[in-house]
């Protein structure tokens, strides 16, 4: 996907995109990692936009990745360059998939989606509550065993 060259090395196996569409869509992943452009606090993911005014929306794979594997990690960073939240109440860019992010992690923290939001598993060294609060743009719910990490 990103179009870089790449080289095998000893071990290494590869096989063609067909296999592993096969693969996805026959239910035999159970995590996939991806980015976002935001992440609504129900589990809906937007991660595609061509950026482009009257460009051809292109999703690409990641449509069928949040259609066929059983778990959806996101790893983004919190805030936009402009310092927009990226975890909103609900998205504003078109949707990859609906309500289908399980877990969160930024620079700032990491965040479980469950059915009633945003809920708070750990902290990046440094930071508090209040500072992420601040830069999320829906509520998160505070766990009496979220930690630190260190």
């Amino acid at each position: 996907a990103g179009k870089q060259r790449v080289t095998a090395l000893p071990g290494a196996a590869y096989f063609h995109h067909a296999d592993s569409f096969a693969m996805i869509r026959g239910g035999h992943l159970d995590l996939c990692v991806l980015g976002a452009l935001q992440v609504a606090q129900n589990g809906d993911l937007a991660n595609w936009s061509t950026g482009e005014p009257g460009a051809i929306p292109a999703v690409g794979g990641a449509m069928d990745l949040v259609a066929g594997v059983k778990s959806i990690f996101v790893i983004t960073q919190h805030c936009t360059r402009e310092g927009e939240a990226k975890l909103v109440q609900k998205c504003t860019f078109p949707l990859t998939g609906c309500a289908v992010v399980n877990r969160i992690y930024t620079d700032l923290t990491v965040i479980e989606v469950t059915p009633n939001g945003f809920r708070l598993v750990e902290l990046s060294p440094g930071i508090d509550f209040n500072f992420v609060q601040e830069r999320t743009g829906a509520p998160l719910l505070r766990t009496p065993e979220r930690t630190e990490a260190g």
